[in-house]
């Protein structure tokens, strides 16, 4: 796998979002962000970043929509995708694995050195 240096945010929540640019800023990545699922569609599409940091509960298109469409497209679907959210039940966190998320935390409990060091460990 070629070293994550750009990646894409697609979180509803824009004080986490501002949290998590700045953090991943810090950390040297080429950071690009939608605050739904269908922006950050569009921005997949277009910038094709090396991972992606996908929230599942968002207007317009969740998250597991958005991996739906990952998964079917050929030229998308190595791109690895971590879930932050909420939603930590047993079931969604199978279901987003099995859509091919590489990775699953809950943004309650998530230190952001933590997700960076994951990060850096799929490169």
């Amino acid at each position: 796998m070629t070293k994550v240096k750009k990646l894409i945010i697609v979180e509803d929540d824009a004080i986490l979002l501002k949290a998590l640019n700045v953090e991943m800023l810090g950390s040297g990545f080429e950071v690009f962000s939608a605050i739904n699922g269908e922006a950050g569609l569009d921005l997949i599409k277009k910038e094709k970043p090396d991972l992606i940091l996908l929230d599942l509960v968002m207007p317009k298109m969740d998250g597991f929509a958005v991996l739906e469409i990952l998964k079917k497209d050929k030229r998308l679907s190595k791109i690895p995708v971590i879930v932050l959210s909420n939603l930590s039940q047993k079931a969604d966190v199978e279901k987003a694995k099995k859509l091919g998320a590489v990775g699953f935390y809950e943004k309650a409990t998530t230190d952001l050195s933590k997700l960076v060091e994951k990060i850096n460990e799929l490169s």
